[in-house]
């Protein structure tokens, strides 16, 4: 007799939804998980800043779409930066990318501490009766979560505590604005001025005023299609630049795409980039049309090349024209900040490219800082620390701070103009001094800044506007200030330290040693002295780490990796198989950033987790 009862899972009681912020897209009603009960609920702890929260936003649509009447998807916004604190910076933020289910907004994370929250982003799925049933950090999970909400249909439905019926969301009244939170802009050769309408879908080309409507790409919907400017869809576009036979390159960035848009036809076609966002060991060069991208944010021509800010994988990537092809070109996908050749470099999030003679100038938002890449393919740092300071100081580039830049432009003196996102400032960099100024605050979270004639035409992103900046003979003076990310840090005893990174094989897999060692640790940290020893890489998940009690606090940098292949039916999977019997294997990988601080009597073990049963590779940001 087969048993075919549900599997037992365990029931934890959901803790309370607190947020000081409020909630929005629900009409100005408040919530509570009571109110919920019935239904299937998904919580989705994210931050407008974190790139892998935008890809959750996006995989989370299908998700509502497929289970309207049984699944309550409520974000819990959870602040990295102080600028992501502020509630209108959050109600921005939700209209910005689309997001169209009720927002929890948690400034002080009080929602997060309940919830035992580490990482953006992270999905908990609470059942119909109000218990936490599964938790998912990183992205790439909305597939395992719709598996688990089908059994959750079925096994409440069976028992007549499933409710089914409309959800919470109510929209909010659209804003009759000219742009909606636009990305970037380009001076076409006619003198109009091309400007990416991020939210509406489109791009606009303005007058050489800034602000008459000449014409606009695109339908308005979501959507991926080519053709004449009135059929044209896409998602969210940001960076354009122009291609040297007059034609625009766009970075279609939810699309994972690169678009070229005809200025003199109309029309749109597509050059890169197959409508499917780029995944661990997928190709990373090949046909532009038959290779994956994943969130294309900026684009500019430099050395007879698109160069594309590939902020989805922290990497710089290139495509030829010529040839038809796309290519890594700097970066290992690891997030963060190291300099060197191409190939060992780290980014985190490049999103803005400014290309001069000799230099290609990006901002790296997460890591708050101005960088550029040489001729040669080696990539240095102008200003900024890391993943975990920023703030407005201006001063020696050693010591200036920004807080989560998204443009660069290059000025006639060779000086680099950076919008500052998150300060509302438009900063200089000049790199004959080295010294970093603020020319222009209360600018609405500008996102881009383009040279014409000679003046600054400024992307007031948040303002849904373009605001021309004559470049001033006198530079606008503000107080300094610093900060560090809004997270406790883990507090841990100086000297020996035990790293576990725990990995269990998900259901039907087992770790994949046919080659060698199934699983990769590379741990370094910042400071460099942190650690007096277990640096660099190695073959074992568990490590001890010897952490220097002079060095009060800083960050741990770790990195796991584990291979994992379908179980053999004869329960071999120690060689490889054969025609149609090859095993399926994936590879699941995790990077973290843990702040630490160094206390007599505190904890001397450090566990993470890595994937567990059913989980993939994913990407999170880990406080």
């Amino acid at each position: 007799m087969t048993d075919s009862a549900p599997p037992r899972r365990l029931r934890v009681r959901a803790p309370k939804l607190v947020g000081k912020g409020g909630w929005l897209n629900t009409g100005g009603r408040e919530y509570t998980l009571s109110d919920l009960r019935g239904r299937i609920v998904v919580l989705d702890f994210w931050t407008f800043c974190c790139i892998n929260c935008l890809h959750v936003l996006d995989e989370l649509r299908e998700l509502e779409h497929r289970h309207p009447d049984t699944v309550v998807v409520i974000g819990v916004h959870s602040p990295k930066f102080a600028h992501e604190a502020e509630h209108g910076a959050v109600v921005d933020a939700v209209e910005r990318y689309g997001v169209a289910h009720p927002v929890l907004d948690d400034p002080e994370l009080a929602t997060w501490k309940q919830y035992a929250v580490r990482a953006w982003p992270t999905l908990v799925v609470i059942d119909p009766e109000g218990y936490v049933v599964a938790q998912h950090a990183g992205e790439g999970h909305v597939h395992a979560i719709d598996r688990l909400v089908t059994e959750l249909e079925a096994e409440h439905g069976a028992t007549g505590t499933l409710r089914r019926g409309d959800g919470p969301y109510v929209p909010p009244e659209p804003e009759p604005t000219a742009l909606r939170f636009p990305g970037k802009a380009l001076p076409l050769p006619s003198g109009n001025l091309l400007v990416s309408d991020t939210t509406r879908h489109q791009l606009v080309e303005l007058a050489a005023d800034g602000e008459t409507v000449v014409r606009r790409i695109g339908q308005g919907g979501r959507g991926m299609t080519d053709g004449p400017a009135g059929r044209a869809r896409f998602q969210e576009p940001q960076g354009v630049a122009l291609l040297p036979d007059g034609g625009v390159v766009v970075a279609d960035t939810v699309n994972h795409a690169l678009r070229r848009f005809d200025p003199v036809t109309g029309r749109t076609t597509t050059l890169a980039g197959t409508g499917r966002q780029w995944r661990r060991g997928a190709a990373t060069s090949g046909p532009a049309r038959e290779v994956d991208l994943s969130s294309p944010w900026d684009v500019a021509w430099w050395r007879g090349r698109v160069w594309i800010a590939m902020t989805g994988v922290h990497q710089l990537w290139t495509y030829d024209p010529e040839v038809g092809t796309v290519a890594v070109a700097a970066g290992t996908t690891d997030e963060g900040l190291v300099d060197g050749p191409a190939a060992e470099a780290w980014f985190a999030q490049p999103s803005g490219l400014a290309a001069t003679a000799d230099r290609l100038w990006l901002a790296d938002s997460e890591t708050s800082a101005l960088r550029w890449v040489d001729p040669a393919g080696v990539v240095h740092t102008a200003a900024g620390t890391g993943l975990f300071d920023f703030g407005h100081r201006d001063g020696p580039a050693g010591q200036a701070l920004f807080q989560h830049p998204l443009g660069v432009a290059a000025l006639p003196d060779g000086s680099i103009a950076v919008a500052d996102t998150y300060n509302h400032a438009l900063r200089r960099y000049d790199p004959a001094t080295g010294e970093v100024t603020t020319l222009a605050t209360d600018l609405r979270e500008p996102s881009d800044a383009v040279l014409v004639g000679g003046d600054l035409l400024v992307v007031e992103s948040a303002r849904h506007r373009l605001t021309r900046l004559r470049l001033p003979d006198d530079v606008l003076r503000v107080g300094s200030s610093a900060s560090r990310v809004r997270r406790a840090a883990t507090e841990v005893a100086p000297g020996r330290l035990r790293l576990d990174v725990v990995f269990q094989a998900p259901r039907g897999q087992k770790p994949d040693t046919r080659y060698g060692p199934s699983t990769r640790l590379l741990v370094s940290s910042t400071p460099a002295g942190l650690l007096l020893d277990g640096a660099g890489e190695g073959t074992g998940l568990s490590r001890e780490l010897e952490l220097d009690a002079a060095v009060r606090e800083g960050v741990l940098h770790i990195s796991a990796m584990a291979a994992s292949c379908d179980e053999d039916p004869a329960g071999d999977t120690s060689r490889p198989k054969t025609g149609e019997q090859h095993p399926a294997c994936r590879v699941h990988r995790r990077d973290w950033g843990v702040p630490v601080r160094l206390t007599e009597g505190a904890t001397d073990r450090l566990p993470l987790v890595l994937a567990g049963a059913d989980e993939q590779e994913s990407g999170s940001q880990t406080p």
